[in-house]
C-alpha cells in the first residue's frame, strides 16, 4: 500500500468529518458555510468505499463468506489461486463497468460545486477496482506461477469488455455455480455478489454498467455517509482507552451483584457495539476475559460470554444496522426504529445477564464491595466518553441536525476528547491509524453494500419481491408460519452474510409479504435485526464465531461449544420478540403519543 493511497484515504474520512461540524455552527451562527459541503461529504463516502476497499485487499482483509478452516492442508495452494483469479475476474469485470459509468457520467456533463464535473469524484471506483485487481492476483501466493495462475482468469472480464455477453441459461447456471463454490472456498463476499448481480444482469440484457451505477446512488445518498463517521468515532474512542474507563464505570456498578462481572461484560459489551461487533470482540475480548478468568469463571464461559455479547447493542442508537435499514426500507423512520428497538434490546441484554448471575453463584464467581466513592471516581473518569450517546441521541431525536451531522459531531467530539482533554490519543501516532482501520473496515462493508445494491436492482426488474410475496400468500395462511420461516431464513442468512449487505438484499424481498400480513413495519424491523444479530453466533461462519477464534486462539470446535448456551438464550430472546409484538409496539405507541 502506497503512502499516498493511505493519506488520501485518512485526508478523506478526516475532511468527511470536519465538514458537516462547520455546516452545523455556521448554521447556527447564521452565516453562510461551505458551499456545496452536503454534496462534498457524499462524495468523499465514495472515496472512502473504495480506497478502503483498495486497503482491504492489500490487506488481504476483504470479508469472506467463509473462512477455509476445514480444508486440508494439501488443497490450500490450489483454493488460494482459484479464489484470488475469480476475486480478480470479478473484480475486474466491477472495474471495466464502473469505467463505463464514469464516461456516461462524463457525456452527461453534470456539475457539482465549485464547478468540480460530477464524473471526476466517481473515478475512484474503477482505480479502486483496478488496485484490487492486482492486489487479488498478488495474494495467489508467493511464487510468480500461483499469480500467473490467477491472472489467468482474467481473459473472462477481457472476453467481456471486447463484447462477449454471457446470455445463454447453460452460461448463467455454470457462472453462478462457480461462484458459489468460490464463495465457500472464500471468495469474497463482494465477488459474490457482484459476479452473481453481473451474471443475472446480462443475462436479462441490462448492461454492466447498472451495478456501478446502484453503488454510486446509493453511497452518495443522504444517509449512508453517516456510517463511516460513527465508525470513525467508535475506533476513536477504542483507540483512546474509553472502553477501560466504561468498563471501571460498569464494574463499580454492577460488580457487587452475583455475577457481577457478566452483566458488565453484557453491558460493556452493548454500549460498544454500535461501532461494529467485531470491534467490540477484538478490542474488548482482551480486556475482558482475564477479568472474567480472574474473577472465577472458566475459560470457557468467557469466551462464550463475550462472544454472545459482542453484538448486544446492535439495537441501541447509534447502531449502524438500524440506520441503513430505516433508509433502505423507507417504511420507517430512523428515531422511531430506535425506539422500537430499545426495549428488545434491553431484554436480549437481561437475558444474557441473567444467565451470567446464574453461572456466577453457581461457580462461587469473585463479587466486588460497592463503594460509592469508586463509583463516583469511575463516574468522574468517564464522564466524557458517557457523553458520547447522550449527543448522539440528542442529534437523533431532537432534530439539531442531520444523521450525517449527528455523525460528524461524534467523531470530532471523540477526537477533541481523546487527545485534547485527556490526552490518551495522539494526533500524529494514534490518529493515522485509527482512521486507516476505519477506513480499511468501513470501505470493504461499503463495496459489498454497493454490489449488493445491483443485484437487489435486477430483483426489482424482474419482479422477484412480487412474485414471492404471490407464492408466500398463496401457500402459506398464517402469520405466525411466515414469521417462523422467516426466522429460519435470516438466521441462515445472517450465518454466512454480514448485516448490511443482508438488509440491501432481503428487504426489498420480505417487505410486500409483511404487509400482506398486516406486521407492523417497526416490528419487522426489530425482527429482522435482531435475526441477524443471532445470525452473528450461527454457526458454521457466523462473524462472531470467527473473530473470536482469531481473538483468543481457539479451534472453531471450542467456540462453538462455548457459545451454544448463549445462542439458545438469544435465540429464545428473538422469538419472544417476533411473537410479542407489545415488546416493539408499546413504545413506539408511547413516543408517538408525546
Amino acid at each position: 500500500m502506497s503512502g499516498a493511497e493511505k493519506g488520501l484515504a485518512i485526508g478523506a474520512i478526516s475532511l468527511a468529518s470536519v465538514l458537516p461540524v462547520i455546516s452545523v455552527f455556521t448554521r447556527q451562527l447564521g452565516v453562510r458555510g461551505v458551499p456545496g459541503s452536503v454534496v462534498f461529504v457524499q462524495q468523499l463516502t465514495l472515496w472512502v468505499a473504495f480506497l478502503g476497499a483498495s486497503l482491504a485487499a492489500g490487506g488481504d482483509r476483504l470479508l469472506g463468506m467463509s473462512a477455509n478452516t476445514l480444508l486440508p492442508v494439501r488443497w490450500a495452494v490450489p483454493v488460494r489461486i482459484f479464489s484470488s483469479g475469480l476475486t480478480a475476474a470479478i473484480s475486474a469485470s466491477l472495474c471495466w463497468a464502473s469505467w463505463q459509468f464514469v464516461l456516461l457520467e462524463r457525456a452527461g456533463g453534470k456539475m457539482l460545486a465549485l464547478g468540480i464535473p460530477n464524473w471526476a469524484p466517481a473515478l475512484i471506483m474503477p482505480v479502486g477496482l483496478a488496485l484490487v485487481t492486482a492486489r487479488a492476483v498478488w495474494f495467489a501466493g508467493p511464487r510468480a506461477a500461483q499469480r500467473v495462475a490467477a491472472a489467468l482468469f482474467l481473459a473472462a472480464p477481457l472476453a467481456f469488455a471486447a463484447g462477449f455477453v454471457p446470455s445463454s441459461a447453460p452460461f448463467l447456471c455454470s457462472g453462478i455455480g462457480i461462484i458459489i463454490v468460490g464463495a465457500v472456498l472464500g471468495l469474497p463476499i463482494f465477488a459474490t455478489l457482484g459476479g452473481i448481480a453481473l451474471l443475472l444482469l446480462w443475462h436479462v440484457g441490462q448492461p454492466a454498467v447498472d451495478v456501478p451505477d446502484n453503488a454510486y446512488s446509493l453511497m452518495v445518498s443522504e444517509v449512508l455517509p453517516s456510517l463511516p463517521l460513527y465508525t470513525l468515532a467508535g475506533y476513536i474512542l477504542v483507540e483512546g482507552g474509553a472502553s477501560t474507563r466504561l468498563l471501571r464505570v460498569y464494574t463499580a456498578i454492577f460488580g457487587w451483584m452475583p455475577g457481577g462481572l457478566a452483566i458488565t461484560t453484557a453491558v460493556g459489551c452493548a454500549i460498544f457495539t454500535w461501532a461494529g461487533s467485531g470491534v467490540t470482540i477484538v478490542s474488548m475480548g482482551g480486556l475482558l476475559l482475564p477479568m472474567l478468568i480472574k474473577g472465577h469463571y472458566s475459560e470457557r464461559f468467557s469466551i462464550g460470554l463475550i462472544n454472545g455479547s459482542g453484538s448486544l447493542g446492535l439495537l441501541f442508537p447509534p447502531s449502524l444496522p438500524v440506520i441503513l435499514y430505516a433508509v433502505y426500507a423507507k417504511t420507517v423512520q430512523i428515531d422511531t426504529l430506535f425506539v422500537g428497538g430499545f426495549v428488545p434490546g434491553l431484554l436480549m441484554v437481561a437475558m444474557v445477564s441473567a444467565w451470567g448471575v446464574r453461572h456466577g453463584m453457581k461457580s462461587g464467581a469473585a463479587r466486588l464491595p460497592f463503594s460509592f466513592a469508586e463509583t463516583g471516581r469511575a463516574l468522574w473518569a468517564a464522564k466524557w466518553e458517557l457523553a458520547v450517546p447522550v449527543i448522539v441521541i440528542i442529534g437523533l431525536f431532537r432534530g439539531f441536525g442531520t444523521m450525517v451531522e449527528a455523525g460528524a459531531i461524534a467523531a470530532v467530539y471523540s477526537f477533541l476528547v481523546e487527545c485534547v482533554i485527556l490526552r490518551e490519543f495522539s494526533l500524529r501516532r494514534d490518529f493515522p491509524r485509527a482512521a486507516l482501520e476505519c477506513v480499511t473496515v468501513v470501505g470493504g462493508v461499503l463495496l459489498i453494500i454497493g454490489v449488493a445494491k445491483g443485484l437487489t436492482y435486477y430483483l426489482a426488474i424482474q419482479d422477484v419481491p412480487g412474485l414471492l410475496t404471490t407464492w408466500v400468500v398463496t401457500h402459506i395462511e398464517s402469520k405466525y408460519v411466515f414469521l417462523l420461516l422467516l426466522n429460519i431464513v435470516l438466521l441462515i442468512k445472517g450465518s454466512f452474510m454480514d448485516v448490511f449487505s443482508a438488509i440491501i438484499v432481503m428487504v426489498p424481498l420480505i417487505q410486500p409479504i409483511a404487509v400482506h400480513y398486516g406486521i407492523d413495519p417497526v416490528q419487522m424491523g426489530v425482527i429482522f435485526l435482531a435475526n441477524l444479530e443471532l445470525g452473528y453466533l450461527t454457526p458454521p461462519i457466523g462473524m462472531n464465531l470467527c473473530l473470536s477464534a482469531y481473538r483468543f486462539k481457539q479451534p472453531m470446535t471450542a467456540i462453538y461449544k462455548a457459545t451454544l448456551p448463549f445462542y439458545l438464550i438469544l435465540l429464545a430472546g428473538v422469538l419472544l420478540i417476533t411473537y410479542v409484538p407489545w415488546f416493539t409496539t408499546a413504545p413506539v405507541k408511547w413516543f408517538m403519543s408525546r
